[in-house]
């Protein structure tokens, strides 16, 4: 199972740093490089699941406060840390 993860881990963090957007690929990137690897099974399949479906520029709103979270994906818990996550250069 550890194998399996760490490949989920490493696909997650590719996917992070190329999701066709630059601003997205900077700001998820580097919020991916901070958290994934410490990610459980469930919160690393939730987040490549919301990578996965979820449109580049809603994705960005929410991530700097532009656009409000729905309802039904604010409360998750990687949720909170992508809208908490501050970019230091």
């Amino acid at each position: 199972m550890d194998d399996d993860l760490e490949t989920a881990r490493k696909r997650v963090i590719f996917r992070s740093h190329h999701s066709g957007m630059k601003e997205n690929n900077i700001l998820i990137g580097a919020f991916a490089d901070r958290y994934v690897p410490t990610m459980d099974a469930d919160d690393l399949a939730w987040f490549e699941q919301l990578l996965l479906t979820t449109d580049d520029i809603d994705l960005h709103y929410w991530m700097v406060g532009r656009v409000a979270v729905p309802a039904n994906l604010a409360e998750h818990p990687v949720m909170r840390l992508l809208t908490e996550f501050r970019l230091v250069p």
